[in-house]
């Protein structure tokens, strides 16, 4: 990054990226800041942004401070929010996908299998994935493109206490690589129906009923991989990153780079196997002996294999520890 560069930071979080990139582009730069927690503006702000809504046709507020525009939106919108800011292209973007540690902390959001609150899990409002055909199990719909994004908001709770056995163990297999997703989803089904499921501390300890024993002394905590799939469903996670990425490849200046940072293996498989596909070009079946596509490549991977924190870094904040950074640049 230079003096002057505009800059996109996907995931505004605690702000810790953005400030940095604030002293890199200096006050000719322009940074966007988005994040679809209203809290994580909030904060960055540091003023009641309620006072200070930038006018826009969307339908999610946008607030300028000094060269900084602050936008509480999904990422996937990434799109729709530059052509709003009449901004073309921009010099570099930074996305990381986890969660921040307010978001954790805060028991009130529901993410921490470690807090006792409300089944929520939602960061903000979602683009929703809805199957045009209600019979198609979720994995098949998005293999056969039979479905449309919404922005159905939906909490862990309604899922729950709601999706059906096969649906719920689905989530927890293909979300979490749960081991025991059948044995979960089952348990989850018959508590249930005794009473509704509604907080974090109810689901954990369904969770510790329907596992064995020897899974409970592990080093990741029994509950972990549930409730990482939980929060995968409810913001849609994957597919949003899917469309974020297209997105901003498209809104990169010529040698701008893009980073990703991801916290699971589902998100740094997603990532890694796009950045391939957009370095490769040609989309012709291998069996081709010329290809007839005419596809060119887009970027160019700058990380062949991807950055990972260094011990010192680990120490110092645990939840890096499982982080993978890949970085592009746009040809």
């Amino acid at each position: 990054m230079e003096k002057g560069d505009i800059v996109v930071d996907a995931t505004l979080g605690g702000g810790g990226h953005s400030r940095e990139i604030l002293k890199a582009i200096g006050s000719r730069g322009i940074l966007i800041g988005i994040d679809n927690d209203i809290n994580a503006i909030k904060y960055f702000a540091e003023f009641l942004i309620s006072n200070f809504q930038f006018p826009n046709k969307l339908q999610f507020p946008i607030f300028k401070i000094k060269n900084a525009y602050l936008i509480n939106s999904n990422f996937a919108n990434l799109g729709n929010i530059l052509e709003n800011l009449k901004i073309k292209k921009v010099n570099a973007i930074i996305a990381d996908f986890g969660l921040s540690s307010d978001q954790i902390e805060n028991a009130e959001r529901g993410f921490s299998f470690q807090k006792d609150g409300p089944l929520d899990m939602r960061m903000g409002k979602p683009l929703r994935i809805t199957r045009l055909d209600s019979q198609i199990p979720l994995v098949e719909a998005r293999r056969a493109n039979r479905y449309e994004y919404t922005n159905r908001s939906i909490t862990a709770r309604e899922i729950v206490n709601n999706y059906q056995e096969k649906q719920l163990a689905e989530i927890f297999r293909t979300f979490g690589d749960e081991k025991y997703s059948g044995k979960i989803a089952k348990a989850i089904v018959l508590a249930r129906k005794a009473k509704p499921i509604t907080t974090t501390k109810d689901l954990v300890e369904i969770i510790e009923k329907a596992v064995p024993q020897p899974y409970k002394h592990r080093r990741i905590h029994f509950a972990t991989k549930t409730f990482l799939a939980l929060r995968m469903e409810v913001n849609n996670e994957l597919a949003n990153i899917k469309i974020f990425l297209s997105q901003a490849i498209d809104a990169l200046e010529k040698k701008g780079r893009l980073a990703a940072i991801s916290f699971h293996s589902g998100e740094d498989k997603l990532v890694k196997n796009f950045f391939r596909e957009n370095a490769g070009g040609c989309v012709c079946p291998k069996e081709f002996p010329i290809c007839i596509c005419g596809g060119k490549p887009k970027v160019k991977i700058i990380t062949k294999r991807p950055i990972i924190p260094m011990e010192k870094e680990i120490r110092n904040n645990p939840r890096a520890r499982s982080a993978k950074m890949r970085v592009i640049e746009r040809i």
